[in-house]
């Protein structure tokens, strides 16, 4: 079994930053993908940052330049980076792993980022 929790989350002027921090723990097998999705009211999840236990990253445009994701593979924890926040960003966020060689997809509760303008 694996668990994911976050941490990092809550309000914040828009233009500021937060760092969100994600810490996997379980049985886990060290080729996977890392990341962040959100969920904003209304709206389906969406890919926001994605990296490899390879050290390849994915980007959703909108964050481009903005947030920047990294990871600690010896600590199974992955970080975001959020700068510049904006109104289009306050969500909630979720963090992911994902098995990259068996099955296996795995969630974290989500931690609400809100923006305010």
């Amino acid at each position: 079994q694996v668990q994911l929790v976050e941490s990092g989350g809550g309000l914040v002027q828009a233009g500021g930053s937060l760092r969100l921090s994600c810490a996997a723990s379980g049985s886990i097998f060290s080729i996977n993908t890392m990341g962040w999705y959100r969920q904003a009211p209304g709206k389906q999840r969406e890919l926001v940052a994605t990296i490899t236990s390879g050290g390849i990253y994915n980007y959703a445009d909108s964050v481009k330049g903005r947030f920047t994701i990294s990871r600690d593979n010896a600590k199974n924890t992955v970080t975001l980076q959020m700068n510049s926040l904006n109104s289009e960003d306050t969500a909630v966020y979720y963090c992911n792993l994902r098995f990259l060689a068996v099955r296996g997809n795995y969630w974290g509760q989500g931690t609400q980022v809100t923006v305010s303008s």
